[in-house]
């Protein structure tokens, strides 16, 4: 029976034609984000002969549109049609990557941080209305299975992203690799047009400005009481994460005694229990409520990083690092969907811009500190504090997961 219900539940989830679009467009931007991470990096350090400041640059302009667009993608997400607007920012993807193609024949090779840093503002646009459209189209009762889903491909891609994008520089070269971002985007933004056609927008009240809607935003969320609780789970998790972000490379020399090439192994340890983890919140999504599951998701990363830290043993550390993996979509899927079921649909662009960067900034202050700590304590004891912030966020989710149901965003909300 409960195989049949699992298995049927799928069927019903790939029967949404907006689930199986935005799947497919994300498999496509996989591809391309990949091969643009790895190709550029591996392009880049050829360049500078490895300049540590040119290699932290593709950083920069990676993570920077996150602090500096996404709130101001999502309040013109909330203003815009979300079919629309992923298709346009997926073709200004392509647009800019195949004008790096052109550059790069005539001008300098600096000009390919410009492909990285265009995509990733317009990411910035385009991922708050993907979950606009979750919002308009997928029932409730499918959101969690599909964000499992979603969650899924992108832990695949960190098995297979950096062995694909390695594979195409390697073999065909920058120009070759550019291309295949440029199809990519293509790609997505052709599939996008599959998706059902956006609503007629609502008969609209006196016009506001953007000012006036990003501190209705800011409203909206602190009104919440959910997505306040959430926003300071959010805050502890980005600071854990944060601290040990760095620091793998020091668990396989220090505590393991092995050579840093071994830190691999942990790496794809995590990313296959990722993987697994994944597939195993589809055949869950409809059993556990989303603040369980991240609460789930947050211990056992919690128990996770205790191991690590306490191990002097490679396959102790080895199994921690695939536990941790295991449960890590759990956290992902767990966030998105609170996010969807407590949010209205004007609103979701708003406060995805408001959550996220306050998830980053919090991760970005514990990476920038780590390598101090890191002078001053223990490696043991680094790993134990980024334990207790994953545990500080499971209280401040206890007096949600208290509540018998998560309401809509509407009982939440005081205008």
């Amino acid at each position: 029976m409960g195989e049949s219900t699992k298995n049927s539940g799928i069927g019903e989830l790939f029967r949404n034609q907006v689930i199986r679009t935005i799947l497919l467009s994300i498999l496509f931007l996989q591809v391309g984000i990949w091969v643009r991470n790895f190709s550029i990096l591996l392009y880049v350090i050829e360049k500078t002969d490895g300049n540590p400041v040119a290699v932290s640059m593709i950083s920069v302009a990676e993570f920077a549109p996150i602090f500096l667009f996404s709130f101001i993608g999502g309040t013109f997400a909330d203003r815009w049609r979300p079919k629309k607007t992923m298709i346009w920012c997926d073709v200004l993807s392509a647009v800019s990557v195949f004008i790096v193609l052109i550059t790069l024949f005539f001008a300098s090779w600096k000009v390919i941080f410009f492909a990285t840093l265009v995509s990733a503002i317009l990411s910035q646009f385009s991922q708050p209305s993907g979950m606009k459209l979750f919002k308009l189209h997928v029932p409730i009762e499918l959101v969690q299975m599909g964000m499992s889903m979603y969650q899924t491909i992108f832990a695949l891609f960190m098995i297979l992203g950096p062995v694909l994008g390695t594979f195409v520089y390697q073999h065909f070269g920058i120009m070759a690799a550019i291309a295949v971002m440029g199809v990519a985007f293509i790609c997505s933004a052709a599939v996008l047009l599959m998706l059902p056609a956006d609503p007629e927008p609502e008969a609209e009240g006196p016009a506001t400005t953007l000012v006036h809607e990003m501190k209705e935003g800011f409203r909206y969320v602190l009104n919440s009481r959910i997505l306040s609780l959430l926003g300071g789970c959010f805050a502890a998790a980005g600071l854990a994460i944060g601290l040990t972000q760095p620091l793998g490379v020091f668990l396989v020399t220090e505590r393991l005694g092995l050579p840093k090439e071994d830190l691999q192994w942990l790496m794809a340890a995590f990313g296959a229990g990722m993987i697994l983890g994944g597939g195993m919140t589809v055949g869950m999504a409809r059993k556990i409520s989303p603040q369980v599951l991240l609460a789930a998701g947050l211990a056992a990363s919690a128990i996770g990083f205790v191991t690590m830290g306490l191990s002097t043993a490679f396959w102790l550390t080895l199994a921690a690092e695939f536990f941790s993996g295991l449960f890590m979509p759990s956290i992902q899927i767990g966030i998105n969907t609170m996010i969807l079921q407590n949010t209205e649909e004007s609103f979701i662009g708003r406060v995805n811009g408001i959550l996220n960067p306050l998830f980053m900034g919090a991760m970005v202050i514990t990476m920038s500190a780590a390598g101090w700590l890191k002078t001053h304590l223990s490696i043991v004891y680094l790993y134990e504090i980024s334990a207790l912030l994953l545990v500080i966020g499971i209280i401040v989710l206890l007096p949600i997961m208290r509540s018998k149901a998560v309401g809509s965003a509407k009982s939440e909300v005081q205008s």
